[in-house]
């Protein structure tokens, strides 16, 4: 066999796949994801389209490697704090200002990738439509279960928080574009604030501007 002709060894595949990301990541940023095209992505990386579909299925699919890159990382911020035994007993504003400060700081980053994640993938195609709402799905259940503690604590008035909390990560997605399309002029404190404020505000808790 030519050795040329040899499927990559893993350590190899994997620095090819973080240049196709990263590649990505450039055009996106500067042409759009509608602009961005696999051809293009390839001559830029320097891999051929069979290299690409190697990795990806398509553009949705490595769209979707992206938002992922992002959201994983703002759900395991919060893990982390989750697994500080002092959130064991913490009350329900200083455990919610614990967590979307951990989430903030690690979505927020790359300002480019935020930007990826919560806007390019509007409108991108169904199937990054169905990923957006695997993930929405994931923040509603941790939602509500933040709610009922909070209402087992006396904390928070018994309901049903469902819909409420659907209307929240609305929000909160929201938010995180405007600041992403805005990041050179609204600080991260800011946004982190202002997620706090909507939260603790689902859940009718005053909020504690000192925190």
């Amino acid at each position: 066999m030519d050795p040329s002709s040899a499927p990559p060894g893993p350590a190899r595949r994997a620095r090819r796949r973080e240049r196709i990301l990263a590649t990505a990541t450039t055009l996106i940023d500067s042409r759009g994801f509608a602009g961005t095209s696999i051809e293009r992505i390839c001559a830029a990386a320097h891999v051929s389209n069979r290299a690409f579909y190697e990795e990806f299925e398509g553009r949705e699919a490595l769209l979707i490697a992206l938002h992922n890159d992002v959201a994983r990382d703002g759900m395991e911020a919060t893990l982390a704090v989750l697994g500080d035994p002092a959130m064991e007993s913490a009350g329900t504003r200083d455990r919610i200002t614990a967590l979307v400060r951990a989430y903030v700081e690690a979505v927020t980053a790359d300002p480019v990738a935020t930007r990826i994640a919560s806007v390019e993938v509007i409108e991108a195609g169904r199937t990054v439509e169905d990923h957006r709402l695997l993930w929405r799905s994931l923040w509603t259940d941790f939602f509500t279960a933040e709610a009922d503690r909070a209402v087992r604590r006396g904390e928070a008035v018994a309901r049903d928080y469902t819909l409420a909390t659907v209307a929240l990560i609305g929000a909160i997605n929201e938010l995180l574009a405007h600041w992403a399309r805005n990041s050179a002029s609204l600080s991260r404190e800011l946004l982190a604030r202002e997620l706090i404020h909507h939260i603790l505000a689902t859940l009718g808790i005053p909020t504690d501007e000192g925190k």
